[in-house]
């Protein structure tokens, strides 16, 4: 598969990028290297293979949310750069 230089320019304007036109030639023959080598990929036979999403067997350590009071307010307002009785100030981020 080759990449042309309008996927290219269209890959950049996409990406916001500005490409010299020696970008677009390099950058052009490594994505079709990068293609060529998925094409390759996708020819191995994986019907005998489970789909997996981990090959390191990873399980799910979470704990159950179990909501529960905090009981030093005071030391955890101590942190606060400003506060405004038991809440934390903070500048306003919207409009």
């Amino acid at each position: 598969m080759s990449v042309s230089d309008a996927d290219v320019k269209k890959i950049a304007k996409l990406a916001r990028l500005r490409l010299t036109d020696d970008e677009v030639a390099l950058y052009g023959g490594q994505l079709t290297k990068i293609l060529d080598s998925m094409a390759e990929l996708n020819t191995a036979d994986t019907s005998g293979v489970a789909p997996t999403t981990s090959v390191l067997g990873a399980v799910n350590v979470m704990r159950d949310d179990e909501p529960m009071p905090f009981g030093d307010t005071e030391a955890l307002l101590a942190n606060a750069p400003e506060r405004d009785g038991p809440y934390f100030k903070v500048k306003k981020v919207l409009e």
